[in-house]
């Protein structure tokens, strides 16, 4: 019995897959490079390449947002402002490139959009790099992180078009520090929403689900328990059995999503602003972008929808228990790893 687990466990630990996961996590826990040394030119000339002047370009957008954040909004408007291509999840499963998979169903809350797809039509060659496993693993990704695939992806989408490239991500958050890294040069946007409104949007059973039977009753239908999976070795709060109550994962990774938002991008929107004093918010985004729109154009594009839908799940109280506890968790893990 012994011999015949050591032999199993040996099979397990050899697959490519495994190996190549340890090692990475070694690498990252184990080893730091020296910070003071730089890739500097040698002696021996070295002729410039596409890739590099791709990445080096200064016209790029990238919007970054979580789920249910009223990003397919804002991504429509880059749609309609002319001069742009605008791609919409480029790391969705449903692989927009690819219309054997992609199908032809819009999401009904996802107003005046017909299709997400038509800025992929030609980039069939786009399979040639796509990985699925984007959208579930590897979601922490620093500065030093590599994934030549992922950045060819990229580049394939920003060469494709002869406009400005506009890309929104939903699974980019804790990959903004790569993505600022690969592309220097480039526009970050970040949209969030209310905390309380976006967990309303989350639930896919909300006749079903109460405040009262939260823990037994959540389905998962927006990754939530799949990211706080594989980003719990990094935040171990989203550990499902460190955190069993589902509004308090929710709100662990939406208030990280924000810090790393903050952080790493040019500027920061809410959904709240963009809906309700729509004309002044997309002046600044359209300034911070530099692209000149005519705002009352895009302006019409939005239909506001209710703002206190949280309020029909659970009182204030409920909500603020769980949000300072999050909050208490929180300050004391930044304080420790500073």
């Amino acid at each position: 019995m012994k011999n015949a687990v050591i032999q199993l466990f040996g099979k397990f630990y050899w697959h490519d897959k495994i190996q190549s996961k340890v090692k990475q996590d070694i690498a990252e826990t184990t080893l730091s490079i020296p910070g003071d040394i730089k890739n500097i030119a040698s002696e021996y000339k070295v002729s410039g390449s596409d890739k590099v002047s791709t990445r080096q370009r200064d016209d790029i957008i990238f919007i970054t947002s979580r789920f249910r954040s009223g990003s397919t909004l804002l991504w429509n408007l880059f749609r309609e402002v002319g001069g742009c291509t605008s791609y919409y999840e480029p790391f969705n499963e449903r692989q927009w490139f690819n219309k054997a998979l992609r199908g032809n169903n819009v999401d009904s809350s996802h107003r005046g959009v017909d299709d997400y797809w038509a800025e992929y039509d030609g980039l069939e060659r786009l399979s040639d790099f796509y990985k699925e496993d984007w959208i579930h693993a590897n979601l922490y990704m620093t500065e030093k992180s590599y994934d030549i695939n992922m950045l060819n992806y990229i580049d394939t989408l920003i060469e494709h078009t002869d406009k400005r490239p506009v890309l929104q991500f939903n699974r980019i958050d804790f990959r903004l520090g790569w993505l600022r890294a690969n592309y220097p040069n480039a526009t970050v946007l970040h949209l969030y929403r209310h905390p309380r409104e976006q967990w309303c949007s989350f639930l896919i059973n909300k006749d079903e689900v109460t405040k009262d039977n939260v823990t037994e009753t959540y389905k998962d239908g927006f990754y939530l328990d799949v990211w706080c999976k594989d980003l719990a070795p990094y935040f171990p709060m989203l550990d499902l059995k460190q955190t069993p109550h589902p509004y308090q994962r929710f709100y662990f990774l939406w208030k990280l999503s924000w810090l790393w938002g903050k952080h790493f991008a040019h500027h920061s929107v809410s959904f709240e602003a963009l809906v309700t004093d729509s004309e002044e918010t997309i002046k600044k985004i359209m300034t911070a972008t530099k692209i000149y729109a005519v705002a009352d154009k895009l302006q019409s594009i939005i239909s506001a929808p209710r703002l206190d839908n949280w309020r029909g799940f659970a009182d204030n109280e409920w909500f603020s228990v769980h949000e300072r506890n999050c909050e208490e968790v929180l300050s004391a893990f930044f304080d420790e790893t500073k």
